[in-house]
Formats: C-alpha cells, sequence, structure tokens
C-alpha cells in the first residue's frame, strides 16, 4: 500500500512538472484546484487527481475566467475512456463552464472583470477556411474543443479568447446556466436540425441532460407538436421527470410510439436507439443523431424497413458561436431551468460514473468553490 501511494504521488509531481511549463504563469502568483485527467482509463477507476496548479495567465484578446459552476458532460466519459481522446496530457476537462471574468489580456476589450460569462465546446476556429466563412465553424478541421485541446472548467480557473465567451442572462443562476452551454446548445442545434415543425411529432431517445431541455423548447416553439419519449427499460426517474416535463407519450427503446414520428433525436450513447429510431419513423422523416461517439454500433439496417421512402439519417457535429448566441436568450426567455445535481469540485469521479450509470436526473453540476 505504500509503494502504491509513492507512486501516485510521483505521477502527481509529474502531472504537475508538466501544467508548470504548460501553463503560462500569472503574474499575480496564486494557484488553484483542478480535476486532471493524466491517461485514458475506465471511468470506474476514478482517475481525475486534484492537484494544485498555477493560475492561468490570459493571452492576447483572451480572458481569465474565475469557475464558479461546470456541467458534467457526456463527452467527458469519452474523452476519459478514449473515444474522443484529448490532444494531450495531462488535461482539465469540462466545457460547460459558467464563471465571472478575473484577468484581461493584451487587447481584451469585449468583457470587463466582474462580467458572468458563458464557455461552450467551441473554444476557438481559424475564421477562414470554407467551412468557417459558410458559418459552419464546428466544421472546421483546426478548431479547438474546450476540455479537449485547451484546458476546461474542471478547475477554479481558465482562459479563454474572448470572441468565444458568452455573455449569461441575468435571470439564470450559474448553477442552471452550466447545463445550457453544452446539453442546452447541442439540443438547440440538434433541434433545428431535425426539421421539426408545429402540429408534427417529435421522438426523442434518451432522456438526460441534453433531451430534458430540448423538451421545453419544443413544447415552447411547437405548442400544437407531440412530444414522445423513450427511455431505457424502467428508467423510472427519467420517465417521471419526461412526463413531468410534457412528453405527450413515454416508452421505452424498443417499443413502437402510438404514431409515426416526423422526426426524432437520439442522444443515447449506443447504436441500437438509430435503427429503433428509423423504424418508427415517418416517410420523408429525419433521424438526428446527437452524439460524438458511440459506445456500441449502430445495427445493421434494413433498406426496406429502415431507410426507404427518402427517410433521412443526419448527425451533429459540435457547434458554432451561433448556436450558443442564439439559444442562450432564448433559454432565458421560455424560461428554461434545468433539473440539476449539484457535486463540488473533487466529487467530479464520483459525478461521471453516476453519469456513466444513468443514475443523475438531470445535468449534474460541479459547484466550484474556492
Amino acid at each position: 500500500m505504500r509503494e502504491y501511494r509513492d507512486y501516485l504521488a510521483r505521477i502527481s509531481n509529474v502531472a504537475q512538472k508538466q501544467f508548470n511549463v504548460l501553463l503560462p504563469k500569472s503574474k499575480e502568483a496564486g494557484t488553484m484546484k483542478a480535476m486532471v485527467l493524466e491517461k485514458i482509463s475506465l471511468v470506474e477507476e476514478k482517475p481525475l487527481k486534484l492537484l494544485d496548479l498555477p493560475k492561468p495567465e490570459p493571452g492576447k484578446g483572451e480572458i481569465r475566467v474565475r469557475v464558479s459552476a461546470c456541467g458534467v458532460c457526456h463527452t467527458e466519459l469519452d474523452e476519459i475512456e478514449g473515444r474522443v481522446a484529448p490532444s494531450r496530457f495531462p488535461m482539465i476537462l469540462g466545457h460547460e463552464i459558467v464563471g465571472r471574468v478575473e484577468g484581461l489580456g493584451p487587447g481584451a476589450r469585449k468583457f470587463k472583470k466582474g462580467d458572468r460569462v458563458g464557455v461552450a465546446w467551441i473554444n476557438w476556429a481559424c475564421g477562414k477556411c470554407s467551412f468557417c466563412l459558410k458559418g459552419e465553424e464546428n466544421l472546421c478541421d483546426t478548431a479547438k474543443w474546450t476540455g479537449k485541446d485547451a484546458y476546461g472548467g474542471y478547475a477554479q480557473y481558465t482562459v479563454v479568447s474572448e470572441d468565444f465567451a458568452y455573455p449569461i442572462p441575468g435571470s439564470l443562476t450559474d448553477i442552471k446556466a452550466a447545463p445550457l452551454l453544452c446539453a442546452g446548445v447541442i439540443g438547440y442545434r440538434a433541434l433545428r436540425l431535425s426539421g421539426m415543425e408545429d402540429g408534427k411529432v417529435l421522438g426523442l431517445y434518451g432522456f438526460g441532460a441534453s433531451a430534458h431541455i430540448v423538451i421545453q423548447v419544443a413544447k415552447y416553439r411547437y405548442p400544437n407538436g407531440r412530444v414522445y419519449v423513450f427511455t431505457r427499460p424502467r428508467q423510472k426517474e427519467h420517465q417521471d421527470l419526461a412526463r413531468k416535463l410534457g412528453a405527450d407519450w413515454i416508452g421505452a427503446t424498443g417499443d413502437t410510439s402510438p404514431e409515426k414520428l416526423d422526426c426524432a433525436i437520439d442522444f443515447t450513447p449506443v447504436g441500437e436507439p438509430v435503427r429503433e429510431a428509423l423504424r418508427n419513423l415517418q416517410k420523408g422523416g429525419r433521424v438526428v443523431i446527437n452524439a460524438i461517439r458511440k459506445a456500441t454500433p449502430i445495427p445493421e439496417l434494413d433498406y426496406t424497413e429502415h431507410l426507404w421512402y427518402e427517410k433521412e439519417l443526419k448527425s451533429v457535429a459540435n457547434v458554432t458561436r451561433r448556436d450558443a448566441q442564439e439559444f442562450l436568450p432564448l433559454a432565458a426567455r421560455i424560461p428554461i431551468i434545468p433539473e440539476t445535481q449539484e457535486f463540488r469540485l473533487e466529487e467530479a469521479n464520483e459525478a461521471l460514473i453516476l453519469l456513466k450509470e444513468g443514475r443523475i436526473r438531470g445535468a449534474g453540476v460541479l459547484k466550484i468553490t474556492e
């Protein structure tokens, strides 16, 4: 046991030395606490380590944000377990960040100290490639993603370009705003891409952080539409939440919906719901997959049953700044109040395990304190 503790101490020392090189030190000379991922691992092994690191210094056009809340997203499971590996190690995960501007880098003018801002998954895009010029910066080949290519919000401080930070509407608390920065924004994009219209039927496969926000948007924008929710069998808490938020019908993946779906969004980390959504889909309908990676393959599709009659299958790849800029004011106007379960920064491993097991009602959020 003593040898194992010595080993862990050596690993932590190595990580801290690496961060000392990678993180520009603040002129104000200070440290911060962060939960750090050092290697690919199973979530059940509780791989994030609480370390003391230098407080980062904002560069040109950047702001330093004192983090108050950071949502816990399914993408973090993919990063930890290697399905979407970080571009380097060690890495600070987290891309649903809410905090206050604490420092301004040279030339940063969009915000002032004390302003409350949010940081989402998209951290930077080149602005010059054909995708960026068409407003599709989510497809930029050199884009950077918060918590994957740039240090994220599982920490007391982070830095980001002022161009990729967003004002948080005053009606939203820090904790309730955090899930909106990814679960909300990506869900909004998926709903927009689904082609949903008032009076139509929308199917939601999986009912976690993103879907429980999307149903609120759908009920607001399409008051005469119907929303059918499919969850894991016997997932009572998720089904109860769907009922509370106005679902018109609730079943399990594999069930046949009461009527054909005009469109559907798959939020799940596995492949089977894609085939099931296509089976329940109306002619000419569209299924949108709202996932970065699938932990299991999409099963073989029968062309006649699943794809014929001009059915469409579309993926959602990341988000753009436009998505966040449109969605956050809309969320405040509806208003969307996410269901949240709070955890301390040092409880990030436990929160991620609960997320993997499907045992978080709504969205998990780390409450960051100094």
